[in-house]
């Protein structure tokens, strides 16, 4: 891309690229609105504008959706990684980006999912590996078996969850690490969400992306 976005403007950009891919047609002003909070749609224009500007998209006045993704030969555009996750002992989540990175358009991400970078090795037996960008979507219900991403006091880790009487145990897909079993009315624990994708860059364990 010829000129970097702003927070907002990738976030939107997101938005128009996740409406397409699920509904066929671009946002209205009024939708894009709404998913923001603004009350007023000139704010929604002005980013629009910043955002065709730099190459991304085109805009057509006369029509209401009339918003066409330009990326052409351009198959990857950037999302901000949260911050790291740990696949061994619990490392610390960042509440703001500490990172980018350039996905390609056809991966699809849940509204609302968030990317975090996997740090450490315990789920190497399911092939999530040290470097890996995990996406996960925020949620509070979750099945036996699935792997989340939880908070224990003020770090995060990466897991298989299981409910048992009293506790959830947090599984590692590695036998050098035992599973952690966390008291239900622990008040320093909390589930973040279900990671329900992979993503490996060039030059990783594997060259394919790896997306549930």
């Amino acid at each position: 891309m010829s000129k970097e976005l702003t927070d907002i403007q990738s976030k939107i950009l997101n938005f128009l690229i996740e409406q397409k891919v699920e509904k066929g047609i671009s946002p209205s002003l009024a939708e894009i609105a709404d998913r923001f909070g603004y009350k007023n749609r000139a704010t929604v224009q002005q980013h629009l504008q910043s955002i065709e500007k730099k190459g991304y998209i085109k805009k057509n006045p006369k029509r209401s959706r009339s918003i066409e993704l330009t990326l052409g030969d351009k198959y990857f555009f950037p999302r901000p990684i949260l911050g790291e996750v740990a696949a061994g002992n619990p490392l610390t989540i960042y509440p703001d980006s500490i990172d980018t990175i350039q996905l390609p358009t056809i991966v699809k991400m849940p509204m609302d999912s968030f990317l975090l970078r996997v740090k450490g090795d315990s789920l190497k037996d399911a092939y999530i590996f040290s470097g890996d960008v995990v996406i996960v979507k925020p949620g509070n219900e979750f099945l036996d078996g699935q792997i989340v991403v939880a908070i224990l006091d003020d770090s995060a880790v990466v897991k298989r969850y299981y409910r048992k009487s009293g506790s959830i145990e947090l599984h590692s897909e590695n036998q050098d690490y035992q599973p952690i079993i966390v008291d239900l009315n622990d008040s320093n624990f909390r589930i973040v969400g279900l990671v329900v994708g992979v993503y490996r860059t060039m030059g990783k364990k594997s060259l394919n992306n790896q997306l549930s």
